[in-house]
């Protein structure tokens, strides 16, 4: 879907949501794995901090974390973490974690002067620095390993500006491009999916399909699992 809204040729793939984060490169009928997280995903790390703030689910929890981001002025050291091509974020959050409870038992005890006060925008500000700047990076090596131009950006931590913004930043520097498609197919949506089976279909020269009875659902394929039938062997 990504490729089909910003005509993206054969980027590299920043894949980006609750339950992934891949640095991926498509190559001989499957979508390679170059780097991906080796804990929780971005976007549950994302989900947790915004509970530990109590912040609205409404309309999204990193929505809200953007939001209170652009107001932050202070940058707090957070814990970065890669590992050659992988991430971690379990540590950033643990840290993160330690500072809102440590600040909430200072104010209960009254000691809220010996302790050092960040605001939740200036968490907000910090943590996004910090994880993005860990996904930037990891993609930038990419990119000079896969030799490509282009930069796609999925996922719904991927409707983040400020992610865009940074990975536009290094893109400039490399005379590379950045791809970014909005909320409405950041997010799950039907109409990948349909998109996807489309896709498939058409490549099958016998264009028989499946009936329903013989289809079946799995949601434990991992990225680089599926045949893609729809792409040319490059």
């Amino acid at each position: 879907m990504g490729r089909l809204i910003t005509g993206a040729r054969n980027p590299v793939v920043l894949y980006v949501s609750g339950g992934n984060t891949q640095i991926i490169a498509y190559s001989e009928h499957r979508y390679r794995i170059f780097g991906e997280t080796i804990d929780i995903a971005v976007g549950n790390c994302l989900d947790r901090f915004a509970r530990l703030l109590k912040l609205s689910n409404d309309p999204s929890p990193g929505y809200n974390i953007e939001q209170l981001a652009k107001k932050g002025q202070n940058y707090i050291q957070l814990p970065y973490t890669v590992k050659g091509m992988d991430v971690s974020f379990s540590g950033i959050l643990s840290h993160v974690k330690t500072i809102i409870v440590g600040h909430k038992q200072a104010r209960k005890k009254g000691h809220e002067r010996k302790q050092t006060q960040y605001s939740n925008e200036d968490l907000c500000f910090s943590l996004q620095e910090t994880l993005f700047a860990m996904l930037v990076e990891i993609t930038e090596r990419a990119l000079a390993h896969v030799g490509s131009d282009q930069v796609l950006i999925v996922g719904g931590v991927g409707c983040n500006v400020r992610l865009q913004e940074m990975m536009g930043a290094m893109c400039e520097e490399r005379q590379a491009t950045v791809c970014a498609i909005d909320e409405r197919y950041c997010i799950d949506n039907g109409a990948m999916i349909a998109q996807a089976g489309y896709e498939m279909f058409n490549a099958d020269k016998t264009r028989k399909g499946m009936t329903l009875e013989e289809t079946n659902c799995s949601q434990r394929f991992r990225t680089d699992a599926p045949y893609v039938n729809w792409r040319e062997d490059k």
